[in-house]
């Protein structure tokens, strides 16, 4: 059986009905935050993505929800403090995706940087580079901590001389003075939690609609011109606000439109992951963050039973696609070496690479890792456009994706004259809704959940999905036939997959494996997985032979491209590594 796929019918929906109160050009994290917003207000919505939802910036985080320790030094109290009252937020209220994380800092002098840190935090500029030493992080720390008062959502940092921080990680260069450790949180599936996002603003109505691979490419009639780009076909889409939410490239969105813009001037970041057991083991599922010797903060951080290493903070040439060079890798396996000297790493332990651009502010001489990560809204308008009021997001990150939404849905409210009437404080996320607390609630939802697939198949879903798996389950259920694990990937479902692609807005193969599944990130693909889930995509969307051909063939031409990863000649069986 086949059907059109969910982003066909979003399309459709909006050719026959191209008005709203409000237009969001943008499906990132904040963008999706926004449209959920408006939608829970009961605003005639619509939100735009000139690729998949939640691939470009948003789809290159460091999977971490935290305060910004070191946004104290830029002297961001304000940003500090939301970012860490929206992590512990998040906790609650998206727990399925988002866990506490113990994070631990390795320290090798005890005065450093006393001195540098107040030029740094006076004028933004880098200077010659001072690894902090302990007497500055404990400072620091101190200072985080006050900023987390709710009722305990994290423990408090501790302090460790080198004697017990080695008996505590054997690993650890013996050259070390002391360990620093305290809690942030990680977000495993950032593109999973979006797509949560995404769901909720659709399932508040009809009022609110999106669509991917969809793009503005200028104004028309006093509307905002955009192209479907899977036909080819444009149409103009009218409405009293026009939220312009596409990250780096807002000032590109402006300049489509018919505005000239420099509102942003983000910067690069780069992240390997590495199947190094032995490094995974030492890290005993702390991250490991720290300051190179270069003033860059760096992370080792252990995810997905691999090991992910980041990142870099370089300025960003928006006119080339963002990929992880040669130099960056020498620099990671570099920065192990300093955190974990016995631990060899090579380029054949990296099994995908990513880079993405920040969505920073316009910045002139001030270091990239000294720019502001905070946000700002600026409201004008565009001649094409008329009276329409155009608010373009500057800067934004995932921590603080639900406050910014909120900010930028109220000036958004504000703008056509309808009042607040939903919170979305304290407001479960997707999946996040009902989830199991304890080892016994999860227990119970097992029971209550798992007689159609099994305890251990429906325990996984909910690690997968959170409570939204009830619907993977009945999916799975209604499924023709006999589900069966893929054979190139036996954690998915061939009725899991099929679900995944009919419902989640799948228009190629590469959004399968980068962004509904964790299958590229953790080196899963081959050959063989490539064919098996283009088989399932065909039936599933009705593409001819040649087209599921085509699909193969530029997904593989993407890993290779964008990620590092080639895959053998052959039979596929085996992925090896671009170097």
């Amino acid at each position: 059986m086949t059907t059109k796929s969910a982003s066909r019918v979003e399309i459709q929906r909006l050719r026959e009905r191209p008005t709203a109160k409000v237009l969001i050009v943008g499906g990132g994290i904040n963008g999706l935050g926004t449209f959920r917003d408006l939608a829970l207000q009961g605003v005639d919505v619509v939100l735009v993505e000139r690729n998949d939802f939640v691939s470009g910036a948003s789809a290159a985080s460091s999977h971490m929800i935290h305060g910004g320790i070191r946004y104290l030094e830029n002297g961001e109290f304000r940003l500090v403090k939301e970012s860490v009252t929206e992590r512990n937020g998040l906790l609650k209220i998206a727990p399925h995706y988002v866990k506490p994380l113990q994070t631990t800092i390795p320290i090798f002098s005890t005065f450093s940087g006393i001195l540098a840190a107040p030029l740094r935090f006076l004028t933004h500029k880098q200077g010659k580079p001072r690894e902090r030493g302990a007497f500055l992080i404990k400072t620091g720390l101190t200072i985080y901590d006050s900023f987390s008062r709710d009722g305990g959502s994290v423990p408090r940092h501790s302090f460790h001389g080198r004697r017990k921080s080695l008996e505590t990680l054997p690993e650890l260069n013996p050259g070390l003075k002391y360990t620093a450790t305290y809690f942030d949180a990680s977000v495993h599936d950032p593109e999973r939690l979006a797509l949560d996002v995404l769901a909720d603003g659709l399932a508040a109505g009809p009022h609110a609609r999106a669509a991917n691979y969809l793009e503005a490419v200028g104004t028309k009639d006093g509307g905002v011109l955009v192209r479907d780009r899977e036909t080819g076909e444009e149409f103009t889409i009218t409405a009293d606000v026009v939220v312009n939410a596409s990250g780096p490239w807002t000032d590109l969105t402006n300049a489509a439109l018919g505005q000239s813009t420099r509102f942003m001037g983000g910067t690069k970041g780069s992240h390997i992951v590495l199947d190094n057991p032995r490094l995974l083991e030492a890290c005993q599922g702390r991250e490991m963050f720290f300051e190179n010797n270069d003033g860059r903060i760096v992370l080792i951080y252990p995810l997905k039973g691999r090991v992910m290493v980041g990142t870099t903070d370089l300025e960003a040439d928006m006119s080339v696609p963002a990929v992880c060079t040669e130099d960056e890798i020498d620099y990671f396996i570099e920065l192990v070496s300093h955190v974990f000297p016995t631990i060899p790493v090579t380029r054949e332990q990296i099994v995908y690479t990513f880079s993405g651009v920040r969505p920073l502010p316009h910045h002139d001489d001030t270091a990239p890792g000294f720019v502001s990560r905070d946000y700002r809204i600026v409201p004008g308008t565009i001649a094409g456009l008329g009276d329409t009021t155009v608010l373009s997001l500057v800067g934004g990150k995932w921590t603080t994706f639900r406050a910014l939404s909120e900010h930028l849905a109220n000036e958004t409210l504000a703008a056509i004259g309808v009042e607040r009437t939903v919170s979305t404080l304290g407001l479960p996320i997707g999946g996040g809704a009902g989830f199991p607390a304890t080892p016994s609630a999860e227990r119970d939802w097992i029971a209550r959940y798992g007689a159609d697939v099994g305890a251990e198949r429906a325990g996984v879903l909910l690690k997968r999905y959170g409570t939204k798996a009830t619907f993977v389950i009945d999916a799975i259920a209604g499924w023709d036939g006999q589900d069966e694990p893929l054979a190139a990937a036996p954690s998915y479902s061939r009725a899991e997959v099929d679900h995944l692609i009919r419902t989640e807005h799948v228009v190629h193969l590469s959004d399968v494996f980068l962004r509904r599944t964790s299958l590229a990130f953790t080196g899963s693909i081959t050959g063989p997985l490539v064919r098996e889930i283009g088989e399932i995509a065909a039936n599933a969307l009705g593409w001819s032979p040649n087209r599921r051909t085509e699909e193969e063939d530029a997904f593989q031409a993407e890993l290779a491209d964008a990620h590092r990863v080639q895959l053998e000649s052959g039979d596929g069986s085996e992925a090896v590594r671009s170097r």
